[in-house]
């Protein structure tokens, strides 16, 4: 079976926030009205957040967002996989790694140089998944603050 990612358009934005309102509610964190206002705006396409649905037979399966930055440190432009979700019904089968695979190759082409994701503390199967394709745990704490 082969997986494609195909970029999210303004036709999709209905779909995609439904799946986004699914993957945040898995995650414990509903999304608020400007949450979901943001995910209208990415399916129109900001330039910073470029977000790909996951095709599987011409079913949407998922669906990842990178967002780009500019970190010194890191030496240009950097990203952060901002979400990245399969369904209930394509999990356990590898999808997860080619998906994954398809993340870091639109990152690449995003011209991303380094790339950063988070993962739930308890979360150890993605926590292996994500270690296995070559992402390194920082030891460093993500903190958060709200501007707004």
């Amino acid at each position: 079976m082969t997986l494609l990612a195909r970029p999210i358009e303004a036709a999709d934005a209905e779909l995609f926030l439904e799946m986004e309102r699914i993957f945040h509610s898995e995650d414990g964190a509903s999304l608020d009205a400007a949450a979901e206002a943001t995910v209208g705006k990415v399916a129109l396409g900001v330039a910073l957040a470029p977000a790909f649905f996951l095709i599987e037979d011409g079913k949407t399966i998922g669906f990842f967002v990178l967002s780009l930055g500019h970190s010194v440190e890191n030496g240009g432009t950097d990203g952060f996989i901002d979400d990245f979700y399969l369904v209930p019904a394509a999990r356990g089968r590898g999808l997860g790694r080619q998906a994954l695979a398809l993340a870091l190759e639109e990152a690449r082409k995003s011209g991303i140089r380094v790339l950063l994701l988070e993962v739930e503390a308890e979360n150890d199967r993605a926590y292996r998944l994500y270690s296995s394709m070559g992402f390194i745990d920082t030891k460093r704490r993500l903190l958060r603050l709200p501007l707004t």
